[in-house]
């Protein structure tokens, strides 16, 4: 009897060593980007390292409430933008510090809360049959605010986030007073109120609502391949790319990031992966599927991307973790400026 017992308890107790080795060996994401190709992504890791990933996927607010409400829960919160990761700062911890990550990702994309796994580029599109040469000369995006550009222009609504990181940059560069004045010159430059997403202002151009838009690269290389049908793939082609501020600062740059979530509890595990979406095989991965910029040295975009140019100047300047900084006063100035 007592044998039985013993036999009983050493099993028991066996499921139980196995059941907490198992949960060790694993990492929990929660994740607001929208790719399939993320989580084929993940598979490669698991394949690689033996640990389990388990996501979450939503949009980000939701996700940011999920968090908080399960704390101890989330490993890495994974998002666009780094306004939303800064944001978010204060139910993030410090500890992506590696190495690893410090040589893969320059300063002023990361912070030791955060940092950026693909890069993202905002800038202007344009009718090449209604927008000359000279009219795009020097162009910057605080001159996208001239009058020439009345009633020409197409961009998103100010509760964008993209948006609201685009303005927090220009007020780091120039000023608040200054971007106030801004703001009140984009809405008069405005062809229609703001709507749509960034895939809608390139369409509106294409169809002679504007002439101008701003929307990010990735938007554009999506409509050019195809996978969005045969007429947006046409109306991308009727349109062009510009980057700019190329006399200045460079073009305007975010990130898609992770951030390592406060209690998570397989943090070393976490970082594991963070440092794996850094390598060079994770990074043709992310750029061939999602047409965003690597974020690392030495791995070329989609073709797509490349055909839009790979010679222009990045804003490396302007360190990222300013957008949510100063995300409150660009949200301000464009509300105040009528910007809806």
């Amino acid at each position: 009897m007592l044998k039985v017992f013993g036999l009983a308890f050493v099993g028991l107790l066996s499921t139980l060593l196995i059941a907490n080795s198992v949960f060790a060996n694993e990492v929990n994401i929660f994740s607001a980007r929208h790719y399939d190709s993320d989580v084929q992504l993940y598979q490669k890791f698991t394949s690689k390292t033996g640990i389990k990933v388990n996501v979450v996927s939503g949009k980000s607010g939701a996700l940011e409430k999920r968090i908080i409400a399960e704390a101890g829960t989330a490993d890495l919160y994974i998002t666009a933008d780094a306004g939303r990761l800064g944001a978010f700062k204060d139910n993030l911890q410090g500890g992506l510090t590696s190495s690893a990550i410090k040589s893969a990702v320059p300063s002023n994309f990361r912070t030791s809360k955060w940092v950026g796994i693909a890069k993202r580029a905002r800038i202007v599109y344009f009718a090449p049959e209604r927008v000359s040469g000279a009219e795009l000369a020097g162009l910057t995006y605080e001159s996208l605010a001239d009058p020439k550009w009345q009633g020409r222009l197409v961009i998103r609504a100010s509760n964008n986030i993209y948006n609201q990181s685009l303005v927090a940059s220009l007020i780091k560069n120039n000023g608040k007073g200054k971007v106030a004045e801004w703001s009140k010159g984009m809405v008069k430059n405005m062809a229609r109120a703001p709507k749509g997403n960034d895939r809608a202002q390139i369409l509106a151009v294409a169809a002679g609502e504007a002439d101008i838009a701003v929307a990010n690269t990735y938007y554009l290389a999506l409509m050019l391949s195809g996978k969005k049908g045969a007429e947006q793939q046409a109306a991308a082609k009727k349109v062009k790319p510009f980057f700019p501020n190329q006399d200045g600062r460079g073009t305007h740059m975010n990130i898609s990031g992770a951030g390592l979530v406060k209690g998570a509890p397989n943090k070393a595990n976490a970082i594991k992966l963070v440092e794996f979406l850094l390598s060079e095989e994770a990074q043709n991965h992310i750029v061939n599927n999602t047409f965003e910029y690597p974020m690392i040295a030495g791995v070329s975009p989609h073709p797509l991307v490349v055909n839009m140019g790979l010679d222009f100047k990045q804003d490396l300047k302007t360190k990222v973790v300013n957008y949510g900084k100063r995300q409150a006063d660009a949200l301000e100035v464009m509300t105040a400026a009528g910007w809806k």
